[in-house]
């Protein structure tokens, strides 16, 4: 059951079945299964009915994870699923929508589930760094580099490649719900999306929201950053160039250090 533990440990007890998705299962393989668990008689003939049918369930349900654990073996060889995760795709709830009436959302992250309704990609996590990043990969990339700085990232944020100022606005305040976040930072590479519209954004959500108390520091890159910087440096906001915020960041490095 601590799978973690197991492949510390004894890596040699854990086999994996790589399934050809233009197939499916194919029969040999679930008899595999239960021949790895060391099943015999009345449990391998059941095992091999509950592989097959755990990975039906898994892709007719449009699922991005089933888990089972742990899996029982009764004393009259029945095998039974004690506990199981089952995680479903967004994205393909359309299609199941007797499953989408399942949800309750008083057991979800309440700022992810408002996020969503704002049409915002967010995930929350434990950090202190606040992210706001258009595109799934650079989002990932940046957060790979905050913890390289030796910072923790406090949330997941795609504002994807529409982003403009309402938008950005209320990507700020997403962020801000999260009493942990002591910064913002802001990685925007304008390819669709054009850097002057996110910088509007930026300055506007700072104007109207009138409360933000943590340091935002925003890198815009690509279509209409020249524009975006003007936008910025004349906003009337306590701006610091790149310069001065490395030396600031230098002289807190050598108080830590």
């Amino acid at each position: 059951m601590d799978i973690e533990t197991v492949d510390e440990e004894t890596p040699h007890l854990i086999f994996t079945e790589e399934i050809d998705a233009t197939l499916g299962i194919m029969p040999f393989q679930a008899r595999r299964i239960a021949f790895n668990l060391g099943l015999s008689g009345g449990a391998f003939k059941e095992m091999t009915k509950f592989v097959t049918g755990l990975y039906t369930a898994y892709l007719k349900s449009d699922a991005s994870l089933f888990e089972i654990n742990p899996v029982l073996k009764t004393s009259d060889d029945k095998i039974m699923a004690v506990d199981a995760k089952v995680t479903l795709d967004d994205n393909a709830l359309y299609r199941h929508r007797d499953l989408a009436q399942l949800r309750d959302l008083r057991e979800e992250n309440p700022i992810e589930v408002e996020a969503v309704a704002l049409g915002l990609n967010y995930v929350d996590l434990d950090g202190n760094v606040g992210c706001m990043v258009n595109g799934a990969g650079l989002a990932m990339a940046t957060m790979d580099l905050i913890k390289q700085a030796g910072g923790e990232p406090a949330n997941f944020l795609d504002v994807g490649g529409t982003a403009d100022a309402a938008r950005v606005e209320a990507a700020f305040k997403i962020i801000l719900k999260d009493p942990a976040v002591k910064a913002i930072l802001i990685n925007i590479f304008g390819g669709i999306v054009r850097c002057d519209r996110v910088a509007q954004g930026v300055i506007d959500a700072y104007k109207n929201m009138g409360n933000i108390t943590v340091p935002i520091i925003v890198r815009l890159q690509g279509t209409n950053a020249d524009i975006a910087k003007e936008l910025i440096d004349n906003s009337g906001l306590d701006v610091m160039s790149a310069t001065e915020f490395q030396e600031a960041a230098d002289k807190v490095q050598a108080v830590l250090a």
